[in-house]
């Protein structure tokens, strides 16, 4: 077994790669980024390199002491199809955040959950990113809005935002 710099396989709008992330900056893990741009060349993840190294050919992936870690979410996407994916990924939120704005009305502090940010909240800062890529109404979301406001405001989420990564395209960095 390896031992020494995580690393992270990412790609910069993922919101599973964003939770992953956020949870290395809030322990102050130094980690490397290698990028998977998931829809060049048809996608690297699909590339025999990768998939030697995550059969799942997903990203995330978290190499850590020669343990590789997988997970994510854009397969639903793409079996959903390009000329519905608007229309369930807004369907889908809405359901959600319908739900957990019920829930954080007996549980939110400054966070999901009280006052200290819980994996609750590492899910929340990207699933708004997601919110806001494919246009749904936050208006009747204040409590969601208010906490992601202040997740935004910490520097976890802040250098772990989409468009402060190495791979995010120049038109779309902060």
């Amino acid at each position: 077994m390896q031992v020494g710099k995580p690393i992270l396989y990412s790609y910069f709008r993922s919101s599973c790669s964003w939770r992953v992330r956020i949870a290395l900056a809030l322990k102050n893990i130094d980690y490397e980024t290698v990028a998977v741009n998931l829809t060049k060349d048809g996608g690297q993840q699909f590339s025999e390199e990768f998939q030697a190294l995550n059969p799942m050919k997903q990203v995330p992936a978290l190499k850590i002491d020669g343990i590789t870690i997988g997970q994510s979410n854009l397969s639903v996407l793409k079996q959903v199809g390009q000329e519905n994916q608007l229309t369930w990924a807004q369907q889908a939120i809405t359901s959600g955040f319908d739900a957990l704005e019920h829930i954080l009305q007996s549980t939110a502090g400054r966070f999901c959950v009280g006052d200290e940010v819980s994996m609750a909240d590492l899910c929340l800062a990207p699933q708004v990113a997601n919110a806001d890529r494919f246009k749904v109404d936050l208006t009747p979301y204040p409590t969601i809005s208010r906490i992601n406001k202040s997740l935004l405001a910490l520097e976890a989420f802040h250098v772990s935002h989409p468009c402060r990564q190495p791979d995010t395209p120049p038109e779309l960095r902060a």
